[in-house]
């Protein structure tokens, strides 16, 4: 199953000439959707041809910058003929839900769900689920994890012990599908050797490092960190409760994650990152900072 991640926008707060605001398009199997909308996301959406069949959108925090470009990509999706509900998920409903009254958008051709959602709670997408935790800002927050189900191994070895030739049917029993074969029944269970752990990104919004942070994150195979500053402005991180490059660095050393994306870059490191990074590697070599339309295409695991 595919898994893949666009930065629609890298921008802490406001948008530079090289960053929009806040924006990740995941594309994971059959299910389309976003974490946050910052302002002017839908031509973010046109410029790296994601189209606009999304399904759901996940906003961490109801600051501007991560949600104020719903609007325009509702609009557009209106004028596009959708017909399919859109479910909006997101710390404070109720907040959102009057916005919606106010733009009259209780009149669509397609129905805007939006859910609450606090620490703990689970969206179940088919083989995976995103899971919000709670984060530190300075407004009500949560991050987002999504996180694959477990899945059996698929051996050939015990497949060609059966018989069974290499070929398609070696495809539909790794998937996970019950094939007939010389008049006998193949369950996926008949030629598997183990258990491999689903795939999991974490997004964490704006926030501060927290030990929640670091356990929801634990073996992750990527991580999506705030990092608005260098060191040099921790205590104004640390007011405005946001992260530094070298902080997001030691959460993804002690959650012991395969790879660090940095992201939510503040203008004055807009067009000059490497401050950002070298921070960064300091404590957690594999690092990169986030550029907007970036792609990201994350194997399934195989152990």
């Amino acid at each position: 199953m595919d898994f893949k991640i666009t930065f629609l926008g890298t921008s802490g707060t406001v948008p530079t000439p090289e960053r929009n605001t806040s924006s990740i398009f995941v594309q994971f199997g059959g299910e389309r959707f976003l974490f946050d909308c910052g302002e002017g996301t839908q031509r973010q959406m046109m410029i790296a041809k994601t189209g606009f069949s999304i399904s759901s959108v996940f906003i961490t925090h109801m600051h501007t910058d991560h949600f104020i470009g719903l609007f325009g990509l509702i609009e557009s999706m209106s004028l596009n003929g959708r017909e399919k509900p859109l479910y909006i998920y997101c710390p404070e409903p109720d907040f959102l839900r009057k916005l919606f009254r106010e733009f009259g958008y209780d009149n669509l051709d397609f129905r805007i769900v939006v859910t609450g959602l606090k620490d703990g709670d689970v969206v179940r997408f088919g083989d995976f689920r995103v899971v919000a935790f709670k984060t530190d800002h300075i407004v009500s927050s949560v991050g987002y994890a999504v996180i694959e189900d477990s899945f059996l191994r698929f051996s050939p070895e015990k497949a060609r012990e059966l018989g069974i030739p290499p070929g398609p049917l070696y495809k539909k029993l790794a998937s996970g599908e019950t094939v007939f074969f010389q008049g006998k029944m193949i369950s996926p269970e008949m030629v598997t050797d183990g258990i491999v752990r689903g795939r999991k990104i974490v997004y964490t919004g704006d926030t501060k490092p927290t030990e929640k942070l670091v356990e929801i994150s634990r073996d992750a195979d990527l991580l999506i960190h705030d990092s608005s500053f260098t060191s040099e402005l921790t205590d104004w991180a640390e007011y405005t409760k946001h992260s530094t490059a070298l902080k997001a660095a030691e959460v993804a050393k002690e959650a012991g994650v395969r790879k660090l994306i940095l992201t939510h870059i503040s203008a004055r490191h807009t067009k000059n990152t490497e401050p950002l990074l070298l921070e960064a590697r300091r404590v957690f070599p594999n690092v990169e900072i986030a550029r907007d339309f970036m792609e990201i295409e994350l194997k399934r695991n195989q152990s």
